[in-house]
């Protein structure tokens, strides 16, 4: 009898040294088209000490080799909140940024300098040289681009709408637009699919793999103090810095854009609750890139398309972080949230089932995916 050791029923997988040649130029590809420097560019890096050499060196290398000029400013840490006074003059000097700080999104006058036409790329995903050889540093950009284009469209325009957020658990979790946000919230390159670092003001990540965000400040001009409608109890399954999913239903209640309640029994939740609470939602992230890894939510949530990271800023900070991720590229007054399983509904339409990106199935999409190999290889076989 034939035992179930010697049952075949699939291929083998393509020995590595047949595709890792090809696999590197389509990732370079991505990389040099990212960092669209051009002659005459001033460029700056905003570094920490824990970003592998090798990244800063690839940048400066592509950057010389175009003719631009590099220099490089190292923090003690990625964990940024606000930009140092003395680092000013030399970001406003700039025509062009590449980022670790973790403010670099939110910062007045990083925001600022954007508006001035500043070009950036933050490099959250590309702190190892090595991420080149992965799935989601080839994975075409541009396609990246085409399935936030047509997650966009759900966003209805001209009307007032209603996110809603839901799951197996009991999520039940809503946030009301109306049509001045939804065009303050997508009027950035990201929305509008465009994954290069190559118009006036950009603001990119790479790896292209964290797309725009579902909500966030942006949506009311970046005032902190601006009312938000949102409400709800959303029932994460992770959380950045615990080593697996939670066995226990963990709730947390919002009022507003504020953590009023954490509930449950468990040592997980008694962590999140002396932690949330009174903590406020800056972002609600959402992955767009196929290849991304579905179940590694380190640093900063999954970026598999349709997971979502609620990032919650911390009324203080929190000691948990601090002993278990001191180095943690993010500050201890911030903590990523994750779902892989949410279902969204914009105004009634689908944006997210069950964890699966609409978008995905769109006819543009696929039409698009076709210009670069298989769709369905390209857009459903996750990683």
């Amino acid at each position: 009898m034939m035992t179930t050791d010697e049952l075949i029923g699939l291929p083998p997988g393509v020995r590595a040294a047949t595709t890792d040649t090809r696999n590197y130029f389509a990732a370079l590809e991505n990389f040099q088209r990212t960092f669209a420097f051009g002659q005459g560019d001033k460029v700056l890096l905003l570094t920490d000490p824990l970003l592998d050499t090798r990244v800063a060196d690839a940048v400066m290398g592509l950057a010389r080799a175009r003719g631009a000029t590099v220099r490089q400013y190292m923090e003690s840490t990625s964990q940024v909140t606000e930009v140092p006074e003395l680092v000013k003059a030399l970001v406003a000097d700039a025509d062009f940024v590449v980022s670790t700080w973790f403010c670099s999104i939110f910062d007045p006058f990083f925001i600022a300098q954007r508006a001035a036409g500043q070009r950036w790329v933050k490099i959250t995903y590309f702190r190892d040289l090595d991420l080149l050889h992965t799935p989601q540093a080839r994975f075409p950009a541009e396609l990246v681009g085409e399935i936030i284009r047509a997650t966009a469209q759900r966003y209805p325009a001209g009307k007032d709408f209603t996110v809603k957020f839901s799951d197996v658990r009991g999520s039940d979790f809503s946030i009301d637009y109306t049509p001045e946000m939804r065009q303050l919230l997508q009027a950035g390159n990201r929305w509008r699919g465009k994954m290069f670092a190559d118009e006036p003001g950009c603001y990119v990540h790479y790896l292209p793999t964290h797309g725009p965000n579902l909500w966030d400040r942006t949506a009311h001009r970046n005032d902190a103090n601006a009312p938000v409608t949102m409400s709800g109890t959303l029932y994460p399954q992770w959380a950045v810095g615990f080593a697996k999913p939670f066995a226990e239903k963990i709730g947390c209640r919002f009022e507003s854009d504020t953590i009023v309640e954490v509930t449950g029994e468990s040592e997980e939740a008694v962590i999140l609750r002396e932690m949330l609470v009174g903590g406020r939602l800056i972002e609600l992230g959402c992955g767009f890139n196929p290849k991304a890894p579905r179940h590694t939510i380190y640093p900063a949530g999954s970026n598999a398309p349709g997971a979502l990271h609620f990032g919650i800023d911390l009324a203080k900070p929190s000691e948990y972080i601090l002993r278990t991720m001191p180095q943690w590229e993010e500050p201890p007054v911030h903590m990523d949230l994750v779902t892989l399983d949410s279902t969204v509904q914009v105004d009634g339409q689908s944006l997210i089932d069950g964890g699966f990106l609409t978008a995905l199935r769109d006819p543009a999409v696929r039409a698009a995916a076709e210009k670069f190999g298989n769709p369905i290889e390209l857009l459903e076989t996750a990683i």
